[in-house]
């Protein structure tokens, strides 16, 4: 575990899982969920990095510049891999001082047959944090990439979001993409609604996105998301009965390889793509 500090704020970094954050506290109130005390899988740590690509490819099967991929599963029995391969990797710390740190992850060429190396810088403030996460393509053949970050967050009595977005991706039974719906459907973010109550799963995401989202609860201090330009996607998990919720910025779409601007970017030899993310608390 690796502790940052600056004066009331607190930074947990669980390098060994997935390069996750395990605990983001101000003035010992929690902003990101706290990770479970002895937890080894990243579904259960406060926030992980979604790299080189986000949420589910349809049964890891693409195809990108006329060969087709297949990748293997990355969750349980779970058909669809997801998030990229970061999440499942240890990090590598390159550096770690006062309120600052760099984590990295060079990837070797597997059922995803191109080289890469993942980094991650941690600034924290004292009353915010902020992450950025960069992909560089160190192989010699073009790669597809798409970034994100998967926050997750305590689930306050009465907590409302706020997210200015513009449709949503309808899904099926396997959480995979279907259709995109324009407007409002289900809680209504764009002028602020509850994120508790709702008798159905929320694993949704959403378009239009202006990289700014507030989550809100009766008297306490205002969560506000802010995220690069890339970042138009903004996806909502919401499971029902549970005390927390996820409010991911990426800048790439479930089925990333699937028909329509999906976000990802080719990277050439050499060349990198980066996107930022900064949590802040009032």
């Amino acid at each position: 575990m690796i502790v940052l500090e600056n004066g009331a704020a607190r930074l947990e970094l669980f390098p060994d899982v997935g390069g996750a954050v395990a605990g983001f506290t101000v003035a010992g109130r929690d902003i990101l969920r706290p990770m479970a005390r002895g937890a080894t899988d990243p579904l259960d740590v406060s926030s992980f990095p979604l790299v080189p690509f986000c949420n589910r490819i349809p049964h890891g099967r693409f195809t990108f510049q006329g060969q087709d991929r297949v990748l293997t599963p990355n969750l349980g029995d779970h058909p669809h891999p997801l998030h990229g391969q970061g999440w499942r990797h240890p990090w590598a710390v390159d550096a770690a001082k006062g309120a600052q740190a760099l984590l990295s992850y060079d990837h070797a060429p597997s059922d995803w047959p191109w080289a890469y190396r993942a980094e991650q810088r941690f600034v924290l403030g004292e009353s915010r944090l902020r992450l950025e996460l960069s992909v560089t393509n160190t192989g010699d053949t073009p790669m597809p990439a798409g970034l994100g970050f998967h926050p997750y967050f305590p689930l306050r009595p009465g907590e409302a979001l706020k997210a200015s977005v513009d449709g949503v991706w309808m899904i099926d039974q396997d959480v995979l993409p279907t259709a995109h719906h324009q407007g409002v459907w289900g809680p209504d973010w764009a002028h602020g609604a509850g994120v508790e109550g709702h008798a159905t799963l929320i694993d949704h995401c959403y378009t239009g996105w202006t990289q700014r989202a507030e989550l809100s609860a009766p008297g306490l201090p205002t969560t506000t998301i802010t995220a690069s330009p890339q970042c138009r996607w903004l996806h909502v998990y919401a499971p029902p009965g549970d005390d927390f919720y996820c409010v991911e910025p990426c800048a790439s779409r479930p089925n990333p390889f699937g028909e329509g601007e999906t976000g990802m970017v080719t990277l050439a030899p050499g060349q990198s793509h980066a996107v930022w993310m900064e949590i802040a608390t009032g």
